[in-house]
Order: structure tokens, then C-alpha cells, then sequence
């Protein structure tokens, strides 16, 4: 069994005919003809029964293709693929984000990256960070966006970002009227509160500790998008992640900054050596973009986590 000859049998099951496989294959059809008597003695049964001049394909020849078809698709994937690798340097750029990101700032790098580069096929996952890193570390994927609590050994990394949390608070609702929130504003308000793995939680959760807060917290959840939507529809108020809150503004709820500064930090993550990647820098560099406009809402420009030469490193 020779690939010519299954590349001979596929195109006269496709085409219905010897004669009209020749043709697409530019061979004489006694060759095709050959090729399949060749092909079936080396399978041990019959492809096509032979019924007056036509060839009619047989349970046998009917399930061998439906295998012979896949490895096929599968080829010219690879064939596209390789094309994508002559023509850019890589044939695909695979990103994996935290939550707060990943339907927000993330998106809008994706959209323009795929204006500059539209034949690069995307794969975007929205995870938990410890499962971001944990795809960047088997090599799985190029890029990572994780929060500051996630382990950095076994991956590059930089400063992604540091942005000072608000108060996510509910139309109508009283904090609404305040210019500044603080720890005593939240003593015994309904709090939507982040999960209590994340390490601005931890932060949070020393504050209100410090001043004599106690929040009554209704709601736990890993997503400072979560917390927007269960605070637009007044289940009651949450500090988050600016980059999260993208478009809430514009729906209704209302943010206030918060003292004393609580920092939601995030790392770039990197399989090693993928810096060097021309698709990474261009991606990497569509994210700073969108990190530089993050607004606090209703405050003013955020300050994005510097990112100073040589802060790159592998543990």
C-alpha cells in the first residue's frame, strides 16, 4: 500500500469514476485502473465491484474511505499550516487569560492583531490562572495572562499590569453618592467578594480586617466581571479589576476609587524562547496598547504596571 495509490482511490471515490480521477490526477486512466487492482491485492479485499464498466464501491471500499478521507483532511491541514509557517513565521499564536482580561482588553488586542495579521489562526481560552500558567508551562500555549498569585517557576515572565481597584456599586445605591469609599463604608454592606485564593482577596480581606470592617459577603466568585453583573443587578457592591469593567459604566453602575489602594497585579506569561516569536511581540504589543487605555471609570486614567527593560525572567 503506497500513497499514491490511496491519493488514486480517494480521487475516484470523489470523482465517481477512473476515467474522471485521471483526469483530475492529469494520468492515463489504464494507470488508475492499475493503482486500484495494486491497492486491493495489498489490502486482502475488494474497493469497487466492476458492473458493466462501472465502478461501484463496496461496504468494504465504503468504510476504508471514510479512514483513507480523514488522513487525508489532515494532510492538507499540514500543507496549510506549513504554508502559514513559509508565509509568517508561525501558522498559529495560542493565548490562554485570566478572567478580568479575557472579555475585555484581550478581545480588542485579538481584533487588531487580526487586522495586521488575518491568515493567523487564534486559539483564545478564558481560565483560571493556575490553569494559564499551567498551559504556558507543557508548552501548550504561546501566551499567558495570569493574576499575581500564580506560580512562576518553570516559565518566562514580565509585569503585566497593576491596577487600583473600585468599588463596583448598584444604581441608586447610597455609596453612589460618595466620592471616595473606605473600609468603614462597607462595615455590614452586602459584598460580592473575590475567590479566596485570589491574593488581591487576601489584600481586601487585611484592610477591612485592619480597620474593623466586616462586610457581610454574600457572594464568592473568580471573576471581577461576575462581580459588575451581580452588582448591576443590586445584589450588592464589589472591589474589581478596572480592565473587568469595561462597558458597566455605560449600563448603569456606578464605581468609586477606594483607600487605602488595593493593587490587582498581573504577569505576562511566556513558553521559553517565545519572546523571540515575531507573532508573540506583535500580540504582546496590541496588549500594552490596550492595557495603557484602561480607565478607572469615573475616575480617570489608570497607571498600568510599568514593565521596565530586562524584567523578563525564567525561574
Amino acid at each position: 500500500m503506497h500513497f499514491r495509490q490511496l491519493e488514486i482511490y480517494r480521487a475516484t471515490m470523489i470523482s465517481g469514476s477512473a476515467s474522471r480521477a485521471a483526469e483530475l490526477l492529469r494520468i492515463t486512466q489504464p494507470a488508475v485502473s492499475r493503482a486500484l487492482v495494486e491497492l486491493e491485492e495489498s489490502l486482502g479485499f475488494g474497493l469497487f465491484d466492476r458492473i458493466k464498466g462501472r465502478l461501484v464501491p463496496t461496504p468494504e471500499g465504503q468504510m476504508f474511505f471514510r479512514d483513507v478521507n480523514s488522513s487525508f483532511i489532515g494532510l492538507d491541514r499540514l500543507r496549510a499550516s506549513a504554508a502559514r509557517i513559509r508565509d509568517f513565521g508561525s501558522g498559529s499564536l495560542r493565548i490562554a487569560s485570566m478572567a478580568a482580561f479575557g472579555s475585555t482588553l484581550v478581545p480588542k488586542a485579538v481584533h487588531t492583531f487580526r487586522q495586521k495579521n488575518p491568515h493567523i489562526a487564534i486559539t483564545l481560552q478564558v481560565l483560571s490562572s493556575s490553569s494559564v500558567r499551567d498551559l504556558v508551562a507543557n508548552q501548550q500555549f504561546d501566551i499567558g495572562i495570569a493574576a499575581d498569585e500564580v506560580d512562576l517557576s518553570g516559565v518566562e515572565h514580565r509585569i503585566f499590569s497593576s491596577f487600583r481597584a473600585v468599588l463596583a456599586i448598584p444604581p441608586g445605591h447610597a455609596l453612589a453618592t460618595r466620592s471616595m469609599v473606605g473600609p468603614s463604608d462597607l462595615d455590614g454592606q452586602p459584598f460580592i467578594a473575590l475567590a479566596p485564593e485570589d491574593r488581591a482577596r487576601h489584600r481586601i480581606t487585611e484592610i477591612m480586617e485592619n480597620a474593623g470592617a466586616r462586610p457581610e459577603i454574600i457572594v464568592e466568585t473568580p471573576s471581577a466581571g461576575t462581580i459588575c453583573a451581580l452588582a448591576l443587578e443590586g445584589v450588592g457592591v464589589g472591589l474589581v479589576n478596572p480592565a473587568a469593567a469595561d462597558g458597566y459604566a455605560d449600563r448603569g453602575l456606578v464605581f468609586r476609587p477606594f483607600k487605602p489602594d488595593v493593587q490587582f497585579k498581573s504577569y505576562l506569561l511566556f513558553r521559553p524562547d517565545t519572546q523571540k516569536n515575531r507573532l508573540v511581540r506583535s500580540f504582546v504589543a496590541e496588549l500594552l496598547h490596550f492595557r495603557d487605555r484602561v480607565t478607572l471609570p469615573g475616575t480617570g486614567r489608570a497607571r498600568p504596571g510599568e514593565t521596565a527593560p530586562g524584567s523578563t525572567s525564567r525561574q
